[in-house]
């Protein structure tokens, strides 16, 4: 195969939000590969805390803010600390669908559009408030199943 083909047919990735400070038990894993037992769903990637609304705050798996992309990676963490992931694109067409199911340790996975370029916290914010009314049906439907009271 000619050097040409292979880079063709070699996927290419986006660089992914690792979270520097997360304990991995493994010596030779990142954190999001080998989270310590009771970790929660996307432990080793970033949590924003400075991108919340109404008690929920994003999380980047694909680190948009060291690459620009239209699409990628990310979860929610709900105010209760529960999560869902979500796949995203950035389109003016509205979009909100499952991916995965709802989990006894996962609010299911969505995927989303988003109305805002992924440049910034700023608008990482406001992409997050165009989804929350969804978002927030989609956990009130986790924690009648299976939250612990």
């Amino acid at each position: 195969m000619s050097d040409e083909k292979k880079k063709s047919t070699t996927p290419i990735g986006r660089p992914h939000a690792v979270d520097h400070t997360a304990v991995s038990a493994s010596q030779n894993e990142p954190a999001f590969i080998a989270p310590p037992l009771g970790a929660p769903v996307y432990y080793g990637f970033q949590n924003l805390s400075g991108v919340r609304a109404e008690g929920f705050t994003f999380g980047k798996i694909t680190d948009f803010e060291a690459e620009p992309c239209n699409y990628g990676d990310a979860f929610v963490v709900a105010p209760d600390n529960s999560r869902a992931g979500l796949v995203w694109e950035v389109s003016n067409e509205p979009c909100f669908q499952e991916v995965c199911h709802l989990e006894p340790d996962r609010w299911g996975v969505w995927g989303v559009s988003f109305p805002h370029a992924m440049e910034s916290s700023d608008n990482a914010r406001r992409n997050l408030e165009s989804i929350l009314p969804e978002l927030k049906k989609r956990w009130e439907e986790w924690r009648q199943k299976y939250a612990k009271t």
